[in-house]
């Protein structure tokens, strides 16, 4: 409340004196408005302009005071201020000019005039706020001298990737159309444009390397991990289009059989927990295994020469010999599954095998061995699962090669069909092409006639390798016990989750930019709602809750923000913009992860009716509370 000062004219004497107003603002829409709650004269009782404000601070403190039925225990220390406060608010309950109820706020209002209007989705984008609260991403950019309106956007654009991933202008719709975000981060969501989007993207790129080393501290601290396993691993996406001018934008072998279209590849560093410690963009047609050490000087760089170096656990694809001489040189141990399958090894004699299960109850057994020439220790997995599986694959491939066969001896006795020695050997030689890892199984053996024609094509199986379900894990740590070894390979499980997430959740393909730049600030931004995501699930896991992050969005969707108007007996209009309640589930997300339910309580305005509209009270009321 304030004090408005308006002139009035003493028609007798033609002097003009200064009368007082105590008024309270509101807000319909954009503007902002002014509504008199009483006239409380010329106020020649208090001399000082200081004692008039302080007559206004009075009562609307007796006012704030009457609203949670409480007595006010001390005065004013002006004995007429708090005689004309006390007088004043008086008669503004006595008139009803505020709603003033014992305590409660009460209305008398027309039912056929409630509407709700502006329902907005906010539990997810809540639950991300506080995830980024969390993670002092605020605190980073305002070091980096970021303006707080541009850090509203970063943090805006953030929670819209791990909420609802979508382009720049699908976005922008989604957040002017569907979702409170900006209610949460405080950016003017007017100003929301596809075009904004792109750059704020831009810009959290450009911070990527600090960023990144700030979100690795960050999370080591919030949930005390030291790193001492890490894992490597690499995956492609694809682009749509041409993208010819691209550097990096290469054909390749990709991981979703689009044969057709660039990639790009993004290798990523993890923990244990599925945190990111370091990530890198390379060229599509890039060599998994030439990737590695750029990305060990990295880490040699970001640990102090007095920490321990981490243990590196590797897929097959990346561990070659080099590699692994590269991380003995930087003293970092390892631990993958061997690249050249199984070679001679013999059995150590001095060790039992040992069956343990895995996550989903299949059996395994575990037996230490040992290869001619090589100081790391070996450990032989046997996957009752893997051998079902790999027997199932080589039966199948195995009917499929000779089905190639018979088709190809089958034209040998038609009228038009491939007989010529040289062309029957290139049709085998295609089709060994195409089943690369089942045709050195076989033997086979053609017979031409003096003119290089083919009479007759036979074939027999080689006996097989039974090797179905066996693979090899070889370290440099000296771990006594097996299960030991097994469950810290076994950890390269998180890094498939963390694509999984990445490609499926946050849908980082495919990648429809154009230029390099903006194709690596789409990868980029996909990593940082990454974080967000990963922060929220670790912190879900510890407290048994294991949803996907799809099903976590689908559940804090049903949380709404919505604005309920109503009419009163005075034909103001009541506004009230609250946020739903929470339903059961999202209740124990909240719990388990000691968030905030809500982002506000409730925010109400009274609208006055229109200027020179009289109304009067009715003579019975009937109230309503909210």
């Amino acid at each position: 409340m304030f004090l408005k000062v308006i002139y009035k004219t003493i028609k007798t004497t033609g002097e003009r004196k200064m009368h007082y107003r105590l008024c309270e603002s509101y807000r319909i829409n954009d503007t902002v408005r002014h509504q008199t709650i009483l006239h409380l004269g010329t106020l020649e009782e208090l001399p000082e302009t200081d004692q008039k404000k302080a007559l206004a601070l009075r009562i609307d403190e007796l006012v704030k005071l009457s609203y949670t039925g409480k007595q006010s225990l001390f005065g004013s220390s002006d004995a007429v201020i708090e005689a004309l406060a006390q007088k004043s608010f008086s008669i503004i309950r006595e008139k009803q000019r505020l709603d003033i109820a014992a305590g409660k706020d009460f209305h008398r209002v027309d039912t056929d005039s409630i509407e709700n209007k502006d329902i907005k989705e906010t539990g997810t984008e809540w639950l991300c706020m506080q995830a980024l609260d969390q993670l002092g991403i605020s605190g980073f950019l305002a070091h980096k001298k970021w303006s707080s309106e541009k850090i509203q956007l970063a943090l805006t654009h953030i929670i819209s990737r791990a909420a609802h991933p979508a382009s720049e202008l699908r976005t922008s719709q989604w957040i002017k159309e569907n979702s409170a975000v900006c209610e949460l981060t405080g950016y003017p969501v007017e100003k929301i444009t596809k075009d904004k989007l792109y750059d704020i993207s831009l810009s959290l790129y450009e911070v990527k390397d600090e960023l990144e080393k700030h979100l690795s501290k960050r999370t080591n601290e919030l949930f005390d991990l030291d790193d001492k396993i890490i894992l490597y691993d690499l995956t492609n996406t694809y682009f749509e289009g041409a993208v010819r001018s691209s550097k990096i934008a290469k054909f390749g072998r990709s991981k979703e059989k689009r044969t057709d279209a660039r990639l790009v590849v993004l290798a990523v560093v993890v923990n244990t927990e599925g945190f990111l410690k370091y990530s890198q963009i390379f060229e599509g047609n890039i060599a998994d295994c030439s990737t590695l050490e750029k990305i060990i000087d990295e880490l040699s760089e970001r640990t102090s020469s007095a920490e321990r170096q981490p243990t590196v656990v590797l897929d097959a694809g990346i561990a070659t010999e080099d590699n692994l001489a590269l991380l003995k040189e930087k003293k970092f141990n390892y631990m993958c599954v061997s690249r050249s399958g199984m070679k001679q090894y013999i059995v150590d004699s001095t060790s039992q095998p040992i069956k343990i299960w895995d996550k989903k109850g299949q059996p395994l057994v575990l037996q230490k061995v040992t290869v001619a020439g090589s100081t790391d220790n070996w450990l032989r997995v046997h996957s009752e699962a893997k051998a079902l599986k790999e027997s199932g694959m080589n039966s199948r491939f195995s009917q499929r090669f000779e089905e190639g066969l018979l088709q190809i001896k089958e034209s040998i006795t038609k009228k038009n069909g491939v007989k010529k020695e040289h062309k029957v050997w290139e049709r085998i030689g295609r089709l060994k092409a195409k089943y690369a890892s089942m045709h050195k199984y076989y033997e086979i053996v053609s017979e031409a006639d003096k003119k290089g024609v083919v009479t007759s094509l036979t074939w027999k199986q080689k006996p097989v390798e039974k090797n179905e379900g066996y693979y090899l894990l070889r370290t440099t740590l000296d771990q006594k016990e097996e299960k030991t070894q097994w469950t810290i390979y076994n950890t390269i499980r998180e890094i498939e989750a963390t694509f999984r997430t990445l490609k499926t959740d946050l849908d980082l393909r495919p990648i429809y930019h154009k230029t390099d730049k903006a194709s690596m600030a789409h990868l980029h931004l996909g990593l940082l709602a990454y974080w967000v995501v990963n922060t929220i699930r670790h912190q879900l896991k510890q407290k048994d809750i294991n949803n996907e992050w799809s099903d976590i969005v689908r559940i804090m969707n049903t949380q709404k923000i919505v604005t309920t108007t109503m009419d009163n007996d005075y034909e103001q209009q009541i506004v009230i913009r609250q946020c739903s309640e929470p339903t059961e589930q999202v209740s124990k997300i909240y719990t388990a992860l000691k968030y905030k339910p809500k982002p506000f309580t409730r925010r109400k305005s009274v609208v006055p009716p229109p200027e020179g509209k009289k109304t009067e009270r009715p003579a019975t009321p009937e109230l309503f509370s909210d």
